[in-house]
C-alpha cells in the first residue's frame, strides 16, 4: 500500500498548497488505494460510524459480563452513578468509551479504530462530540478521515500495536486521532490539529500494555476512557491556541524511539506491569484453568 504522507509537515504542505481541507487528501487516497468511488467510500465511513454508535448503545443496554468475569458491565455503572465528578457530560463520555470497549472485551462487533484494543475511545468521543454540538453525520464521517490520516502517519513512525510498542501505540494513536477529530469537528485549523495531536502524544508517552491473563480487558477497557478524556483535554488545549511546543512529528517520533526501547515483557506479552502482579498471576491461573476445563468438557 503506498505512503499517504510521510509526515504530518508533509500533509499540512500539501492541504495549504492545494487549499484543501485535512480530510480531502485522505479521502482521495481511500478511493486511489480500494478502487472506489468516492460515494462507496462515504458508505463506508457511515457504515463504520454506525459500528460504533451501535457500540456505545450496546455497552450501555446489553449485559457485557467478560468471560473471564473481569469486565462486569462498567459502562452501565458509570453511566448510573449518581456522583458526577466533573459533569453529566464527562460522565457520559466516560462511559461511553467503556461500554464500547467491553463490547470488544465480550466478543461484539466494534471497528478497530486503529486496533480492536482500542476500539471504545474514537466511538466514546465522536457519539458524545455529536450530542454535545449536534454536529450533522458528514462533518463526523469527514473527521473519521482525518483520523485515519493521522492514524496512517503515526502508523509509519511509531507503530499501532501493542506488540510493536505498548500501549502507548494503541490508545495512544487512538486518543491522538480522536484529540484530532475533535479539534477539526470545533473549526480548528490545522496547526491547532496536529498541534491535538502533539499534545495528546505527550501525554500518552511511555504507556505499556500489560494485559492481564493475555486478554484484552484489565487494564485495557478503563484505559480506553481515561485515553478519550486526555483527547478532550488535549483539544481544548489545542483549539485555545496554547502551543504544545514540540512539533508534531518530532512527538510521534518520540513515541516510535520509545516503543522501540521498550522491553517485551511491556508489549503485550502479559510479562510485566499490571500483568505481573501477584492478583494478576492469580487471575491468569484460573482463566487458563477455566478454558482448559471448557476444551475438554466439549470434547467428550
Amino acid at each position: 500500500m503506498a505512503v499517504l504522507f510521510e509526515s504530518f509537515s508533509e500533509w499540512k504542505e500539501f492541504c495549504e498548497k492545494k487549499k484543501v481541507s485535512l480530510h480531502q487528501p485522505v479521502l482521495d487516497y481511500e478511493v486511489r488505494e480500494k478502487e472506489r468511488t468516492k460515494e462507496e467510500i462515504k458508505l463506508a465511513l457511515k457504515q463504520a460510524f454506525d459500528v460504533m454508535k451501535d457500540a456505545v448503545k450496546t455497552g450501555l443496554n446489553e449485559d457485557m459480563t467478560s468471560r473471564s468475569g473481569m469486565i462486569e458491565n462498567g459502562g452501565k455503572k458509570v453511566f448510573n452513578s449518581p456522583i458526577n465528578v466533573l459533569s453529566e457530560e464527562f460522565k457520559v463520555l466516560i462511559s461511553r468509551a467503556l461500554a464500547a470497549k467491553e463490547v470488544n472485551s465480550c466478543m461484539g462487533r466494534v471497528v478497530a479504530a486503529p486496533t480492536a484494543g482500542a476500539s471504545g475511545i474514537l466511538p466514546g468521543v465522536l457519539v458524545t462530540l455529536q450530542d454535545l454540538h449536534q454536529l450533522d453525520d458528514d462533518t463526523l464521517h469527514n473527521a473519521l478521515l482525518v483520523s485515519a490520516g493521522i492514524a496512517l502517519i503515526m502508523e509509519k513512525k511509531s507503530g499501532i500495536a501493542g506488540a510493536v510498542g505498548g500501549c502507548q501505540a494503541e490508545t495512544g494513536t487512538a486518543a491522538a486521532m480522536a484529540a484530532g477529530a475533535i479539534t477539526y469537528c470545533l473549526g480548528g485549523n490545522i496547526d491547532m490539529v496536529f498541534n491535538a495531536v502533539a499534545i495528546t502524544a505527550q501525554c500518552m508517552l511511555g504507556l505499556v500494555c500489560d494485559p492481564v491473563a493475555g486478554l484484552v480487558e484489565v487494564p485495557c477497557v478503563v484505559r480506553n476512557a481515561s485515553a478519550a478524556a486526555i483527547a478532550n483535554s488535549s483539544a481544548q488545549i489545542a483549539l485555545a491556541n496554547v502551543s504544545g511546543v514540540i512539533p508534531v512529528d518530532e512527538c510521534v517520533d518520540a513515541m516510535g524511539e520509545v516503543g522501540q526501547s521498550m522491553e517485551d515483557r511491556y508489549k503485550e506479552t502479559a510479562l510485566g506491569g499490571i500483568a505481573a502482579t501477584p492478583t494478576a498471576k492469580m487471575i491468569s491461573k484460573k482463566v487458563l484453568i477455566s478454558d482448559i476445563d471448557i476444551i475438554d468438557s466439549s470434547e467428550e
